[in-house]
């Protein structure tokens, strides 16, 4: 039985760090485990330009504490009014990774995010020229479509005409959450991935609603049927290269979650890596965790992977986390999976 695992340190294709007293708690709960991040740009006001881009790259850097190595890797928050050569200028400089796509109202602070995406088509033009990746929340938001269906809706209506509109695009379909997202990836050739978030993998939409509602489980896209879970956690052992770890850690303090119009999104940036120790175990896929964490985002990122390692360990008794992470603006309820989990990095 394995008890111990040694990676290279891996990488998060997809976290939330916020900004002020929040980033400067957040942040080392990221940068313990993590290299590298690619940091989303939904703050209040997005980082639309790429002077928003560094300067909120500043307050990153800023935050870190004394001793911890860690990459924003950050992006520009696309909207009808995003101009492609600032776009091209952050690119040529080094400064952005990928453009972050939402469809307006999708999500959390997405109401700057695109209504018409013919609006947006020269910005992708010329993100295919340069190589620059495209992050999309896949959800259309039209208020007709059920919101358990609106990720397979989103495909057909909006990723699919883009893709095919804009030949060389690479896109990374972040937080996938159904079989159709996993289909779509799975057949859709060498530039598109998909990135998979540790609590996707954990729960289904029961753990929100069954037995009264847990708003620490309600996320953007929300969790599906247990099929959907099931296909979500066959592509992340699966071993193919085209999927690969994002794990959208939202924190929100808690007043916001625990209320009448609860925010969405999990923090998991604390415990994501022994939560998924634990279910590659279960999957009999441990020896397939390094690619999904540490090799397959970067080879699609066309970056190297990192050459330092982590130290996962397997002990008797279950690793026991803090319940709550104070912040300056209030308490943050890390993600709980409902079980033991003896995993933990040393």
């Amino acid at each position: 039985m394995t008890t111990e695992l040694i990676l290279r340190r891996p990488d998060d294709w997809h976290l939330h760090l916020r900004d002020g007293a929040m980033l400067r708690a957040v942040l080392p709960e990221s940068a313990r485990h993590f290299a590298r991040a690619i940091i989303m740009p939904n703050l209040v006001p997005p980082v639309v330009t790429a002077a928003d881009a560094r300067a909120y790259r500043d307050r990153i850097l800023a935050a870190l504490p004394a001793g911890q190595a860690f990459e924003p890797l950050m992006t520009l928050y696309l909207t009808e009014a995003t101009d492609p050569d600032d776009v091209a200028a952050a690119k040529a400089e080094g400064l952005v990774t990928a453009v972050k796509l939402y469809p307006a109202g999708a999500t959390t602070n997405s109401q700057s995010g695109v209504r018409d995406f013919d609006k947006v088509r020269g910005v992708l033009e010329r993100m295919a020229e340069i190589g620059l990746p495209l992050c999309v929340h896949g959800e259309v938001t039209d208020a007709e479509i059920d919101i358990f269906d609106r990720e397979a809706a989103f495909i057909d209506r909006v990723l699919d005409p883009i893709r095919r509109a804009t030949p060389g695009l690479r896109v990374i379909m972040e937080h996938i959450t159904t079989r159709d997202g996993v289909d779509y990836v799975r057949g859709g050739g060498p530039d598109i991935a998909g990135t998979l978030t540790v609590h996707h993998l954990i729960i289904n939409r029961n753990h929100i609603l069954a037995g009264g509602i847990r708003p620490h489980y309600y996320c953007l896209p929300v969790a599906k049927r247990e099929e959907h879970r099931l296909a979500l956690r066959a592509a992340a052992v699966s071993g193919d290269p085209s999927f690969f770890l994002g794990t959208d850690s939202a924190p929100h303090v808690d007043a916001a979650k625990e209320t009448g119009c609860g925010c969405a999104g999990c923090f998991t940036a604390t415990n994501a890596m022994a939560l998924l120790a634990h279910v590659f175990e279960e999957e009999g896929a441990l020896d397939r965790l390094e690619g999904f964490v540490s090799l397959h985002g970067p080879a699609f990122y066309r970056l190297p992977p990192n050459e330092a390692t982590i130290r996962l360990v397997k002990r008797d008794a279950a690793t026991r986390w803090p319940a709550k992470l104070d912040t300056g603006d209030g308490p943050v309820t890390i993600f709980d999976p409902g079980f033991d989990v003896c995993w933990d990095v040393a």
